[in-house]
């Protein structure tokens, strides 16, 4: 019975979507007809944005910037957050429950932008896709494993344009690192190291015991969303949830698809096969050991195993927490690791004929020594996007203008970001398996275990207790992901 009513509410919405595409028509006027610089409504994709504040905010601005975007809706828990966006959109209508929203205009948008903390990306982004919508997701695409999947294998079925936001995959860097590799110049890598400066937000901390009431302009229910029941605390909102696993994905799933994402570009590089960590110890006192089950390390060392595509192994190294990997002897002293722009943050390729290293989104692509950078030239073999990362917003709205099979991304789900997403996330069964007790305090040797994964099962073969971070429990209310 639900079945059929969800068929009806689709032709319902349907029918209600391609009326109103007809009755418009005698009022589309096409491009050549307005003349050179105006963009006719009929090339503009109709958005619905979830989340209006912060990264939201940030992610409207582009789409609106480009000119071929008509933000239509937008949704946020939090009034605080969505001022900017409310005040640069004055027509557009404005929801607190993205349900809500869905449920009432879903005949009036093509495409939902997802920017909201990572525990709720994943149902907001399936509900859309459900209803036929093209999704643009902020990174990590997803927090748990299973989600990553699950949004993968429904962009199979339901045909719809997909992007994350992990805007450097659309840069010219990226493209300028695997020209380079394609070409021979640093011959075969084996060796990749990835480190971040974050967190720059609290982490390693207890969660506070002081629960002042909750703001009037945030709806704390909503927020929550599919996480468990917590009571609300200061400071959480609207960023630092990014360090507690109930939200967020701590250092590796913030920074993991800007670092390492220009890795899997590069080497194409699918599922890890193993790995190993360690983190940073907490103590209360003196030699009292803090354990932290609820949230992420100060700082961790992540070492996966990959094969790339000719089935050689790849050793992938992450360091997060200001840990950087040793500095190649061909720097000079005053030139910066991973190149300048974000100090604290890169990538360094070392190959059987040479290294090359790159900044966060694989910017400042630079050749070892770096005086080789402008010496060495290959041909452009890889098209670029007008705009370069900028253009990646752009990309998606004319990517879903030309519908599934013609629209092309450069961070889709299918083949790219889940994949990376999922692989990201694996470094955190890692990192939680670290220092893992039971519910009744007993310990478990996670520590410095190398995990052996089985990435087409999603499954840790040599350590059940890891597996149980692979899916989460949605909180009662909310359905667990379903095709």
């Amino acid at each position: 019975m639900e079945e059929q009513n969800q068929k009806k509410s689709l032709n319902r919405r349907t029918f209600i979507r391609n009326t109103s595409i007809a009755a418009a028509g005698f009022y589309i006027v096409p491009r050549h007809v307005l003349g050179r610089g105006f963009t006719a409504p009929s090339d503009k994709l109709t958005i619905a944005s979830v989340g209006a504040g912060g990264k939201g905010g940030d992610d409207i601005q582009h789409f609106y910037k480009s000119g071929k975007a008509n933000i239509a809706f937008l949704c946020d828990v939090d009034d605080r957050q969505s001022v900017g966006s409310r005040k640069l959109l004055p027509a557009a209508k404005y929801y607190h429950d993205w349900r809500e929203m869905f449920d009432k205009e879903s005949g009036n948008f093509d495409a939902v932008s997802v920017s909201i903390p990572d525990h709720n990306h994943a149902i907001v982004a399936l509900n859309a896709m459900k209803m036929g919508k093209h999704v643009y997701v902020q990174k990590p695409l997803t927090h748990d494993i299973f989600e990553a999947r699950m949004l993968t294998e429904a962009a199979k079925k339901y045909r719809v344009v997909t992007q994350m936001g992990d805007q450097g995959a659309s840069g010219d860097g990226v493209r300028q690192l695997m020209e380079w590799y394609h070409a021979g110049i640093i011959g075969r890598v084996h060796t990749v190291n990835c480190f971040t400066n974050r967190p720059v937000w609290p982490q390693g901390i207890p969660w506070p015991t002081v629960h002042p009431p909750i703001p009037a302009e945030l709806n704390w229910d909503l927020w929550l969303g599919t996480a468990q029941e917590h009571d609300y605390i200061d400071n959480l909102v609207p960023f630092n949830w990014r360090g507690w696993w109930d939200f967020g994905t701590g250092a590796l799933g913030d920074m993991g698809c800007h670092i390492i994402g220009p890795v899997f570009k590069v080497l194409s590089l699918e599922y890890p096969t193993a790995v190993t960590c360690s983190c940073s110890t907490v103590y209360d006192g003196i030699f009292k050991q803090a354990y932290r089950p609820d949230g992420g390390p100060v700082s961790s060392s992540v070492h996966f195993k990959y094969k790339d595509k000719h089935g050689n192994e790849v050793k992938l190294n992450w360091m997060d927490g200001g840990i950087q990997p040793e500095r190649p002897r061909e720097l000079k002293p005053n030139e910066m690791m991973g190149g300048p722009g974000d100090p604290g943050n890169g990538v360094i390729f070392e190959g059987t004929k040479g290294k090359m290293m790159c900044s966060t989104y694989a910017d400042n692509p630079q050749l070892l020594p770096t005086s080789r950078t402008n010496k060495v030239h290959v041909r452009k073999t890889i098209p670029r996007i007008p705009g370069g990362a900028e253009g990646h917003y752009a990309q998606w709205i004319e990517a879903s203008l030309a519908g599934y099979k013609h629209g092309k991304t450069d961070s889709p789900f299918v083949g790219y970001a889940g994949p990376l997403t999922e692989c990201i996330l694996m470094g955190n069964l890692a990192i939680r398996s670290f220092n893992y007790r039971d519910p009744n305090g007993k310990s478990y040797p996670g520590r410095g275990i190398t995990l052996q994964w089985d990435g087409p099962k999603m499954q840790v073969t040599n350590f059940d207790p890891a597996n149980q971070f692979v899916k989460r429990t949605y909180r009662e209310g909310w359905p667990a992901l379903t095709l």
